[in-house]
């Protein structure tokens, strides 16, 4: 059992955070928010894309007993059997649709199958292409926020949309920065071959702008944020994005987010604290 719950990576489920990224907003703007439709849908999210990490496994068990660290993953270690890892795999993707139809909102449905043709894409073909790869992979953060407007009811903003994209961006490439720096070559990953520590470096600087940049804007231009506070959370943005850039830089760190994430206080507190100048700068605390 402790495999099998290996294989789903619950840990990962703190990217599934994107979902309640649009929540204090669309709450701010006026709309309803039912709790149990929310929890429901960040449920499925979860279940989904622990499904799609254990057929990920399948398909690069391979792969991945050449991989320095990968190896040590169940199917890769043959801990789980890769008939038990497919049934597994299956019956998460199946309750994760099944809690997203008890939502009783289609378009649950439609974004959470969007996401897992999004991955199957990616998973078949897509992540052998240099820079197609990361703009698959962003595009599923996309998705996320997506999902939690429609959760709420809320059509999502060109600025919201456009923040989240950068900022995916960013954290995939500063992904495949760490895999050239651990050493993974081609043949592990063949969309590395595209790629270069100097390429790396400088897209890192462009989208990392573009997140801060978009998010300024949208301060600016927020209708849902009360006169006067405004910028209130947009130095934690600001902070929190040079801090993961240091990190990746002079620590070479980005491989996975969420251990950067949830091994550094310092962007842990940066990350309370923008939740709470973003309530405030809404008037909701």
């Amino acid at each position: 059992m402790s495999d099998l719950l290996a294989l789903a990576r619950p840990r990962h489920w703190v990217k599934n955070a994107f979902v309640l990224m649009p929540v204090p907003f669309a709450v701010a703007a006026g709309a309803t928010l039912h709790v149990g439709t929310l929890l429901l849908g960040l449920a499925a999210q979860c279940l989904v894309s622990s499904g799609i990490y254990v057929f990920n496994d399948v398909l690069d068990v391979e792969h991945d007993r050449r991989h320095p660290t990968k190896c040590a993953r169940p199917a890769a270690a043959g801990r789980v059997g890769l008939t038990t890892a497919r049934m597994f795999g299956f019956g998460l993707l199946l309750a994760g649709m099944s809690l997203g139809w008890l939502t009783g909102l289609l378009d649950v449905i439609s974004v959470l199958a969007a996401y897992i043709l999004l991955n199957l894409v990616y998973s078949v073909a897509g992540r052998q292409v240099s820079l197609l790869d990361v703009f698959l992979l962003s595009t599923g953060y996309v998705l996320r926020v997506i999902l939690g407007c429609v959760l709420v009811g809320a059509p999502p903003s060109h600025w919201l949309l456009l923040c989240t994209s950068a900022l995916a961006l960013f954290l995939a490439l500063a992904k495949r920065r760490a895999d050239l720096v651990a050493g993974v070559d081609g043949e592990h990953r063949p969309s590395l071959a595209g790629y270069d520590r100097r390429f790396l470096d400088q897209a890192l600087g462009i989208t990392s702008s573009m997140a801060v940049i978009a998010y300024a804007l949208y301060c600016t231009e927020a209708e849902v944020l009360v006169p006067g506070r405004e910028f209130a959370s947009l130095p934690f943005v600001v902070f929190g994005v040079l801090e993961y850039l240091r990190r990746v830089h002079l620590k070479d760190e980005g491989a996975m987010p969420v251990d950067l994430l949830l091994g550094s206080p310092v962007l842990l507190a940066c990350g309370a604290g923008w939740i709470l100048a973003a309530l405030w700068s809404m008037g909701l605390s």
